[in-house]
This record gives C-alpha cells, structure tokens and sequence, in this order.
C-alpha cells in the first residue's frame, strides 16, 4: 500500500509526532510507503510531494514543533474546485489512502474527498480543543501548559504593581484553552466566545476585588469573547480571504474601558502565536503518536471515511461527516464551575 500525508490549516505542536508515527507504522507493520505532500492541500493541488522514510531523520522529529511537512489554509471555494485535480494527483502518484491531518476546515475537505469515493482516513489537530466526537485533540495541551505558565507569571507583576492585568489567548468560536488556563492559573475571570460579556459587571468585579483589599486583577480574555452590545462595541474587523473574521483585540478594547470607567492601570499580553510553537508537551506527543498508529492501520483494515478520535482512553473511529457537523464548544456547565472562582 502506499499511504499520503498532509497537514493542513494552522501549525499545531504534535504534528511532526503523527507523521512520525504513520511512516514508522507503515514501514514496519506493513512494509508500505508513505509519501508526504507539501504546504497542505496546496501540495495536492500543485502535485508538490516528497517521499517519506522510516530513517533516523523520521525518528528525530518526535519532538519538533511546527510540520516537517509545512502547512498552509487554502480558501474553501477553491478547495472544492479543486477536487478532481486533487484525485488526479492521488492517482498520478499512486497513492492509495489518503490521511490529512487537520482541524475543521482540513477535516471538511477530507470529507468531502471521501463522499467522491477517495479512501481517507481523517487525524484531528487543533490547539483549540474544538473538533467534536473526540474527548481531545494533540496541541491543546501544549497550548494549555503555555497559556498557563504565561499567566503564572503575570499574578507576581501584577501584585506587586496593583495592576489589572488581561490576558488574550486563542480560541475563535471556543474558549477551552481560556476556560482551562483559567482554572489552572487561579485567574479571577475569564471570558469566552461562548458567553458574551457585560462590561459594566467587570467593572464592578474589578472594584469589588480592589475595594476588599486585594491586590491585583487577572483576567483571561479568549480571542473571540464578545461583549453584550449595549455594553461595548468592538472594532470591526471584516472578513478574510478564508471566510474567517478578522478579530481586533478584544482584551485591549476591554481594558481601555476599565480604565475609562473605573480608572484602574490595566495592561494587556496578547500570546497569539507562541501557543502553537516550540515542543509538544508529552501528553501531546504521545496522542498524536497513538493517532498516528491507529489511523494507519484503519488505512491497512480500510475503514475509509472515518477520524480517529479519543475517547477515555481508547482510539476509536468515527465518521468524519459525523465529526465535521459542528465545533465543540465550551458547554454551560462547565463555564458554571470556573465562575465558582471569579470576583
């Protein structure tokens, strides 16, 4: 058998691991090959590739950031335009099953192939925490221990300046690694896309916590949380060639209006992208390993159609039109047991 790899959409600590661990599976329970494709999906549409072997040069990716393979977003229209020069590719190379590691938009489109008849097996990726059937995705964790540490270090600033201090991290329509930093950290609030905020009510947290002798304010800010509209308006942004909106910094709005309202100093940090770089945490290395182990041999049994997915702590499979239908967000109830910890 010869099996094709890709990663597509944003780079995602573990990457390197599945791919690693999909050549390595190949190779020595299967004596198949693997061919990798450059830059996503825009490897298939230009037919870029690069064979790949079960070397030491494989062996010492495991613990590299970022994809070997390189990666890039390929706008959704021009996606599925390109479908049949996608199948081209895979027939002039011969390739026999194709795995795309990714997040929603890399997932749709494997489901798409696979709904015209190319054999896919789909691996979830994402910082985010947001693809749903699966309890969690490889890179969240490193995205969580980043986050977490980032925020340990601002209580000790903050306290000794009296500050108000937000915190931005990632998280577009959920706020998981919010959420979680959040409850790691001792953060006194955080807010999520999934619930829009009121700013007058910070405010009053804010005072409150001041008032009581407190000496600092953390707050973590997802980058996607929307305040009510009759409290504040955010900047707008527009949308970008990927049909994404384009956000403007909702935590640095949020804290010109403290300091407007309540004249408190405040200070914004803005992760942004150091939650996607350097080494996978070993939590991640290891799912991303086992993923990449078992999407291999669902290529091998041809259990086309299908994502790998944790749940407790077995690798099973579901459809991916099941997995694509919609994003896992952060429910009521668990938002519920952070706010136990706020004020």
């Amino acid at each position: 058998m010869r099996i094709g790899v890709l990663t597509g959409g944003g780079d995602c600590p573990g990457l390197n691991a599945v791919i690693r661990a999909v050549v390595r599976t190949s190779a020595g329970r299967y004596g198949s090959s693997v061919v990798g494709f450059r830059d996503g999906w825009r490897g298939l549409l230009e037919d870029r590739k690069v064979p790949l072997a079960a070397d030491d040069r494989i062996d010492r990716i495991l613990t590299r950031g970022g994809t070997i393979l390189g990666t890039a977003r390929v706008n959704p229209d021009k996606l599925r335009a390109g479908l049949d020069q996608i199948k081209q590719t895979l027939d002039d190379n011969g390739i026999d099953v194709l795995i795309p590691i990714g997040g929603e938009g890399t997932l749709t489109a494997a489901s798409w192939l696979s709904d015209s008849g190319v054999p896919v097996i789909g691996v979830p990726k994402t910082i985010d925490n947001d693809i749903d059937c699966t309890d969690v995705t490889f890179g969240f964790d490193t995205a969580l221990a980043v986050a977490t540490d980032a925020i340990d270090r601002l209580h000790t600033t903050a306290e000794s300046h009296q500050r108000v201090m937000l915190v931005e991290v990632m998280g577009r329509h959920a706020g998981w690694i919010a959420l979680q930093a959040g409850l790691a950290s001792g953060a006194h609030l955080t807010l999520v896309p999934e619930q829009p905020f009121d700013v007058d009510e910070v405010c009053a947290m804010v005072k409150k916590r001041f008032q009581r002798g407190d000496s600092h304010f953390i707050c973590v800010v997802a980058e996607g949380a929307m305040p009510d509209p009759a409290s504040m308006t955010l900047r707008e942004g527009g949308i970008d060639e990927f049909g994404h909106k384009i956000f403007t910094g909702v935590a640095q709005q949020l804290g010109n209006e403290i300091e407007r309202r309540i004249g408190k100093e405040v200070r914004t940090t803005v992760l942004g992208h150091i939650q996607r770089g350097g080494t996978p945490t070993p939590h991640d290395r290891i799912l991303a390993t086992r993923f990449g182990v078992h999407a291999t041999d669902a290529a091998h049994r041809g259990d086309f159609g299908n994502m790998v997915a944790l749940h407790g702590t077995s690798i099973d499979l579901v459809p991916l039109e099941e997995a694509t239908r919609r994003l896992k967000t952060v429910p009521q109830e668990r938002y519920e047991e952070a706010a136990a910890f706020f004020g």
